[in-house]
């Protein structure tokens, strides 16, 4: 008996007891490091929020008090900036869903020795920063760019369009640098569907749409909300992009906090807008992911 028990080694119990303290061991670095570089800021970041700004006096004076934001809700220029950032941001997330969703499905499917070359080509735009692709994207959307010129020496316009430091130029950026995190999100879900349950309902004499629906976009929703989720948070704190493609007119919640802490030194409502919005981010987050569950459940 003692052979026996000695052969199989610890009970099982004991095994998974000493597994859990390795997993606690490991992950204890890593959760201590977020704890002090990611919350402890936030945590004087929200405090600042509480302060009080008095330009005549000084740039912040201690206090308690919710008057930064019951200033932002109450003011509509500030809130119009809210909505079109959230604007903005939902329809980046849907475009690149639907831009990245047939991409990623081409990658995951192909079998060819290119597929590596495919890869490598959706990720080479993250190796340059987003404030060099801004740049780019403004000579070509430029009065004198590409497509400018273009348009004009095939004679389809007389004078040149207007394209920079308009809304549709920030989309047109922003999407550009969150689609490869669609396409990457949704490529590795979809890698794992076997081929063979595709083939399956086209067997059963589901077209391709039905199929689609009732058997891809199931088993692929989970890449679908990860590309959706850092689609969208990106989005919602995109900087370089709208400050450069929309000029000083144009305005989103990122740059909104930059000019609070840098041209104005009004810190308090900086920390103020800058909680308003995460929090607004989280919410909307969560709220779209338990719609996009419950209704891949029914």
């Amino acid at each position: 008996m003692t052979d026996t028990a000695i052969a199989h080694g610890p009970p099982v119990a004991t095994r998974r007891r000493g597994d859990g303290w390795t997993a606690t061991a490991l992950l204890t670095p890593a959760t201590i490091f977020i704890a002090i570089s990611l919350f402890a800021p936030l945590a004087i970041l929200f405090r600042y929020s509480l302060n009080e700004f008095v330009p005549t006096k000084k740039l912040m004076v201690e206090a308690l008090t919710i008057a930064n934001y019951v200033k932002f809700f109450t003011d509509p220029y500030y809130t119009s900036i809210l909505l079109t950032t959230v604007k903005i941001a939902v329809l980046v997330t849907l475009i690149c869903l639907v831009l990245g969703f047939p991409l990623a499905y081409v990658v995951a499917r192909t079998q060819s020795r290119w597929k590596h070359l495919l890869i490598i080509l959706i990720v080479l735009p993250l190796f340059v920063g987003n404030s060099v692709r801004a740049a780019g994207w403004m000579v070509v959307f430029g009065s004198k760019g590409f497509v400018n010129a273009t348009l004009m020496g095939i004679g389809l316009i007389d004078k040149p369009l207007e394209i920079m430091f308009t809304e549709n130029a920030v989309i047109i950026g922003i999407i550009a640098v969150n689609l490869p995190f669609m396409v990457l999100s949704l490529q590795s879900v979809i890698e794992g569907i076997d081929r063979a349950v595709e083939e399956a309902a086209f067997s059963l004499g589901a077209p391709p749409a039905t199929m689609f629906r009732r058997v891809l976009w199931p088993l692929a929703l989970p890449g679908i909300l990860a590309g959706t989720i850092l689609t969208f948070i990106l989005a919602m704190n995109a900087y370089a992009t709208p400050f450069l493609l929309g000029g000083p007119l144009f305005k989103m919640m990122a740059p909104l906090i930059y000019n609070q802490f840098t041209q104005q030194t009004n810190w308090p409502f900086g920390g103020a807008i800058a909680f308003i919005l995460m929090s607004v981010t989280l919410l909307l987050t969560v709220a779209a992911n338990l719609i996009l569950q419950r209704r891949a459940r029914a």
